[in-house]
């Protein structure tokens, strides 16, 4: 058992100790402890995207209106 111990001690200990340090940068990147996180920049994202989607489709509509209206002027012309 006295070997087990002086294993942990020597070689694991270290190495629990270094994974432990990366996990809570981890975790403060992911969460952001007080400046934005991955989460909430990624959430910013893809609202931006939904915003996006729905001017683009509005100005897609509009065009086609315009061309349409532009159409039926030159075909219906008094």
């Amino acid at each position: 058992m006295c070997s087990d111990t002086n294993q942990y001690e020597s070689i694991c200990k270290g190495q629990f100790g270094e994974l432990h340090t990366k996990l809570d940068r981890l975790d403060e990147a992911i969460r952001g402890n007080g400046k934005p996180g991955i989460q909430l920049r990624l959430d910013r994202l893809e609202s931006a995207q939904v915003t996006r989607n729905r001017l683009l489709w509005l100005i897609v509509g509009a065009t086609i209106t315009l061309a349409v209206a532009g159409v039926w002027k030159l075909i219906f012309r008094s």
